[in-house]
Order: structure tokens, then C-alpha cells, then sequence
């Protein structure tokens, strides 16, 4: 019958080979940083638990700084307000892909991957809030369940040794990037202080140069990196969390490279090079250092499940969490053109749905900026300690089920019959050499 006919798309896809080697990249960096992350992590916890308690917080509430400028902020909140700017700036420029190359880049690839973010932060969200009226709690800390923090995700799977499949992981990663989105504007919209006008409008200014810039082409770390640190600075006077100045400026990088210019990689690739190590190996881990030492004695993890903020936290994570990123990929794949890959299961999308439970790095920030009495913010960090940790478990043991299924899917993957370094999966009725991009240019390289 003439007429069109929308073929349906198979979720998770597999990306194209140039964008494989790409993500292969960034997930073997965050895996290493989510590595080193879970060792920070634990030396928090027995540092903070051990007799050298008080040593822990002596060093954790160090201040320096530039107090003319309003900057002399103590070591747990530099690493949290300066460091992990670093990461929301990777964090900005994975966006800026996703949305200019990647799944983002296209209504019909998009709808799945941002309707199942959604669904998984408005639901843990909503749980925590059931869970706070039901026993009479504070209702701050509604947006620390939201975020996925996926180098602790992938450092879980390194631990596991599992072979999850590309296009699984790739999954996982559009939900955080979308899940990181979502997470700086609750953070810029629910988390400023005393707004100062002055400041602000020098930090947009600033933004403003920074994006000429990019348009002009100009190139040159001395350029962007003393203006980073002045937005950064003038952001933090004005009143907004001073992340949400990275992740403007990442949005701001180009991500196509210029052939005109010569150049081979896009601004926002030569930045993401260069910074995802730090982040990933430094920046997080650090503030993981100085943001995870609270006390684990039994009087306080006993609160986590008796009081309403700490146990709608661990429930928002493990129940919101899987219930939010299951339901929202089952409501697109039902009402838009997605189908599910024939060699997986609902319950495979389910594993990883509570794997997206796991959310440390961005939920310690927002429950630091949740709450000001210290005990209140004490439970909630215990509380995506427990819920992250038991997220972990429970995804892992529903992973390790079907380790048999991705390995056979992982080793096909990887053929490569004529041994030409692409695996012959990527070169399979495409009509397209893998390193064009079907649309008569370069991909980003």
C-alpha cells in the first residue's frame, strides 16, 4: 500500500561506531573515576567513624579564601561548590552532544530516554513527599532522591565484572546526562540565596563574552579558563549555587568541529578530553572525601528507617527510583514508535532502572543544600548512603541473573571476521561507512 509507513526503532539502539568509541571513552573514565570514587567514599565513612573524628571535621570545616570577595569558604564547601563545578561543566557538554549528535539530537530517539528521566525523578521525588506527609516530616528534602550518579553506577559494574551490553550502558548514560540536567535546574531554580543583582548580571555578561567567543572561533585555554573562574566567582556572590555556572558554560561550547578552521575535534571535545579525568578522578571523589563522613553508628542508621525525611529519601532511591525509569521507558515504548531489542527482557530495563537508584554524588550536594540543621543533614546523607548502597545490591544481584544473556550479547558485539579494527556489528547493512555520519559529514571525532 503506498503511503508512509514509520518503521518503529529499536531502544536501546546500538550507536554508530564513531559514536562507540566515543562513549567507550567516557565510560572507561568514569568507571576508573567511580573506582576511586568508592574508595573516597569509604575512607570518609572510617575516617568520620574512627577516633580521628575530630580530625575529619577540623579539616572538613577549614576555611580560606579571599574574604574581600565574599570567596573564604571552607575545604567541604570548596570541593563542593568549586569542584564539582568541574563536573557539572563535563556534565553541560555531554548535554550539549546528546542534544547536537547523540539520542537527544532527534524528536523519536529523544521521547524514550527524556520521558523516562522525567518519569524517574518526578516519581522518587513524589515518594518522599508521600512518605514525609504520611509521618509528619520536613518536605525540604524532596529533590535529594532525584539525581543517578553514574560513575558510582559504573564503578558497581566493574566491581560485578559484568558484560553489559553497549547499548545498555548507553542507556544508562542519556539518563544521567538528562538526570543531570534536571538536578542544576532544581538546583538554580529551589537552591539560591540572597540574590545580588550586580554580581549576576556580571556572570551573564560574562557568559555573554564566553559565547562570542566560541562564535568567533577564538581559541586558546588563556581565554576561557580566567574567564571561567571570574562567571564562577561572580555566580557564587550573586546567589546561585556556583555549578549551574558550568553547566552554562558547557552548553555554551560548540560541539561540531569547524573543517573550515581545521579543526578535527569540537571545542566541547578538546574540553571534555582534557577536564573528565579530573572530574572523574579528582573533583568527585574529592568532595565525596568531605561529603560522606557521617556517623554510621546504630542509633543513626536506626533513624534513617524511623524518621519520615531520611526513609522517604532511601524509598524515593530504590522504590521511586525503579518505579519512575521502568514506568516512564514503558509508557514511551507503548505510545511512540520504540520497541524493546528483541535479545532483551523488561526485566533487563528493570536492572536498570534500579541501578538508577544509585544516586550519590548529586544527591549529597542537594541534601547539603536541603537542609541547615546539621543533624537533619547528617540522617539524609546516611540515608543515600543506605538507599544508593541497597540500590546497588539489589541491581546487581539482577545483573549477575542475566550475566549469561550480555555476555553472549557483549561477545557479539565485538566480532571482527576481517580483522579490520571495527567490529562487524557497527558495519552491518548500514550502507554507511562507520566513519561518516549519513548526512555528508564528519562526525566528531
Amino acid at each position: 500500500m503506498a503511503g508512509s509507513t514509520r518503521e518503529p526503532f529499536v531502544f536501546p539502539g546500538l550507536p554508530p561506531w564513531p559514536e562507540q568509541t566515543r562513549l567507550a571513552r567516557a565510560l572507561r573514565t568514569e568507571t576508573v573515576g567511580g573506582l576511586i570514587l568508592l574508595v573516597a567514599a569509604g575512607a570518609a565513612l572510617v575516617w568520620a567513624n574512627s577516633p580521628a573524628r575530630d580530625a575529619y571535621a577540623a579539616v572538613r570545616d577549614t576555611g580560606f579564601g579571599i574574604p574581600a570577595l565574599g570567596l573564604e569558604l571552607s575545604v567541604a564547601h570548596w570541593t563542593a561548590d568549586g569542584l564539582l563545578t568541574v563536573f557539572f561543566l563535563v556534565a553541560g557538554i555531554e548535554l550539549k552532544r546528546e542534544l547536537v549528535a547523540g539520542q537527544l539530537s532527534s524528536v523519536p530517539t529523544a521521547v524514550l530516554p527524556v520521558v523516562a528521566a522525567v518519569c524517574g525523578m518526578a516519581v522518587p521525588a513524589a515518594v518522599y513527599v508521600a512518605t514525609v506527609a504520611v509521618g509528619g516530616g520536613s518536605l525540604d528534602g524532596w529533590a535529594v532522591p532525584m539525581a543517578t550518579d553514574i560513575a558510582f553506577a559504573l564503578a558497581v559494574l566493574a566491581v560485578l565484572n559484568t558484560h553489559l551490553p553497549t547499548a545498555l550502558r548507553a542507556f544508562l548514560l542519556t539518563l544521567a546526562v538528562v538526570d543531570d540536567l534536571g538536578a542544576i535546574l532544581v538546583i538554580a531554580v529551589f537552591f539560591t540565596g540572597d540574590l545580588k543583582p550586580a554580581a549576576l548580571g556580571g556572570a551573564c555578561a560574562g557568559l555573554l563574552l564566553f559565547w562570542l567567543l566560541q562564535r568567533l572561533r577564538v581559541r586558546g585555554w588563556w581565554w576561557y579558563a580566567p574567564l571561567g573562574l571570574v562567571v564562577w566567582a561572580l555566580t557564587y556572590v550573586g546567589g546561585v549555587h556556583a555549578t549551574v555556572a558550568g553547566v552554562a558554560m558547557g552548553l555554551l561550547l560548540r560541539a561540531r568541529p569547524d573543517p573550515a578552521r581545521g579543526e578535527v575535534r569540537s571545542p566541547g571535545e578538546r574540553a571534555e578530553h582534557l577536564l573528565r579525568p579530573f572530574s572523574a578522578g579528582v573533583a568527585v571523589p574529592l568532595f565525596a572525601l568531605f561529603a560522606a563522613g557521617v556517623s554510621v553508628a546504630p542509633d543513626v542508621l536506626g533513624e534513617v528507617f524511623t524518621r519520615p525525611e531520611p526513609l522517604g529519601v532511601v524509598l524515593g532511591l530504590v522504590a521511586g527510583k525503579t518505579v519512575g525509569v521502568l514506568g516512564g521507558t514503558f509508557l514511551a515504548a507503548r505510545f511512540t514508535r520504540a520497541r524493546l531489542d528483541p535479545a532483551l527482557a523488561w526485566a533487563d530495563v528493570g536492572a536498570l532502572a534500579v541501578l538508577a537508584g544509585i544516586g550519590f554524588t548529586v544527591a549529597l550536594l542537594i541534601g547539603e543544600a536541603s537542609f541547615t540543621d546539621p543533624a537533619d543533614t547528617g540522617r539524609v546523607k546516611a540515608a543515600v548512603l543506605v538507599g544508593s548502597l541497597l540500590a546497588a545490591a539489589v541491581a546487581g544481584g539482577l545483573i549477575k541473573r542475566r550475566n549469561v544473556v550480555y555476555r553472549r550479547l557483549w561477545e557479539a558485539e565485538h566480532v571482527d571476521a576481517d580483522a579490520d579494527g571495527i567490529p562487524d556489528v557497527y558495519q552491518r547493512d548500514t550502507g554507511v561507512p562507520p566513519e561518516d555520519d549519513g548526512a555528508g559529514g564528519p562526525r566528531d571525532r
